[in-house]
């Protein structure tokens, strides 16, 4: 389909941006922080308006152009499509929400902002695998639809890992757990943005083979 291959490309470059842009937004806190104690949001919170802030923007684009790239394939005939494509929308939305409402300080009290911050990243690491789940079942993403579902699943073992963690745990190893539930969820995103980027290709060729056969048969094209 015109346009797919390129969002697929889009969206591919715009996750390994976010991937390069958190790696450099942890090499630029305090030295103290520690990833395999403390989250994310933690570290960005030490420096507002930094890199890490910029990298939850650039891969909620990544994903509008998946989204696009979806639409382009075709509009989804089934329900669950719908759903698929609502759920995506909510994990760009609490992308959003939580890159543009801090948390808190560690160590500090909760702040109504940063509840704000919290459920809006729940809300997002929730979406996101149930989405993904759903879209293993687009005839266009079949080639990829067993690497979405153990990926799928794999994300909500780290996510109830993750929760286990936040309460009765007393936090530990979020920050490891976190990254761990994070990595596996974009790979969700780059597993449907590769097949997307290969996809149209194929589309292409098969589309060009029955109209040269219609060609050598004299019928008009």
């Amino acid at each position: 389909m015109p346009g797919t291959r390129s969002t697929g490309l889009f969206a591919l470059g715009g996750i390994a941006l976010a991937a390069l842009l958190t790696v450099i937004g942890h090499l630029e806190v305090n030295d103290d922080l520690s990833p395999w104690a403390l989250t994310i949001s933690d570290f960005a919170v030490s420096d507002r308006g930094g890199v890490i802030d910029v990298a939850m923007v650039v891969l909620a684009l990544a994903t509008v152009a998946l989204l696009y790239g979806l639409r382009r394939t075709g509009p989804p005939r089934a329900q669950s499509g719908r759903t698929a494509e609502l759920l995506l929308g909510t994990w760009v939305a609490g992308l959003l929400l939580a890159a543009v409402v801090p948390t808190n300080e560690p160590g500090t009290a909760m702040t109504t902002a940063a509840y704000l911050h919290r459920y809006a990243s729940v809300v997002a690491f929730l979406a996101l695998p149930v989405g993904g789940w759903l879209l293993a079942r687009r005839p266009d993403l079949a080639p990829a639809a067993r690497t979405l579902r153990t990926l799928v699943l794999l994300s909500l073992v780290l996510a109830a890992a993750m929760v286990w963690s936040a309460y009765p745990g007393d936090r530990v190893l979020i920050g490891l757990v976190e990254r761990l539930l994070i990595l596996t969820e974009v790979a969700v995103l780059a597993t449907v943005a590769v097949v997307q980027s290969r996809t149209s290709v194929a589309v292409r060729g098969a589309r060009l083979t029955p109209v040269r056969g219609a060609s050598a048969a004299g019928l008009p094209r």
